[in-house]
């Protein structure tokens, strides 16, 4: 059954640090590309990060300005695991996040808009409290 389950999410205070586990079946695994969202109450949705590949073993990254030397998305290819590695916390970091994956692989300008993105976990929510 083809499936994103996110794990790793908590309740934690401001510069701390935790790190997100998205599980992805064989089929989505193979997206061309992945991506961590998250959503607040009342707010849209914001892209994070996300790691892109034409094929082969080059990934190409991209991170939000908000999270740029915080956060580290990267992925595992033998455990099928994409992480969001994310250090120095603060409360503003609070949200439900997502993984979400692309069929196709997607220019740099539309890596962090949610519209190209197909299928989506069910989310784990991350408390930063100061």
């Amino acid at each position: 059954q083809e499936r994103l389950r996110e794990s790793g999410g908590d309740s934690v205070q401001a510069g701390g640090s935790l790190r997100l586990s998205c599980a992805a079946s064989g089929a989505f695994y193979s997206a061309n590309c992945m991506g961590w969202f998250r959503q607040t109450p009342g707010k849209e949705r914001e892209g994070v990060a996300s790691i892109c590949t034409r094929g082969g073993a080059r990934y190409l990254t991209s991170h939000a300005d908000s999270v740029k030397g915080r956060f580290t998305i990267s992925r595992d290819d033998d455990t099928n695991t994409l992480y969001l590695q994310m250090n120095s916390l603060k409360p503003e970091d609070t949200a439900m996040y997502y993984c979400a994956t692309s069929p196709g692989y997607l220019e740099y300008s539309s890596r962090l808009t949610d519209a190209p993105y197909t299928f989506w976990g069910q989310g784990t929510q991350v408390t930063v409290s100061s």
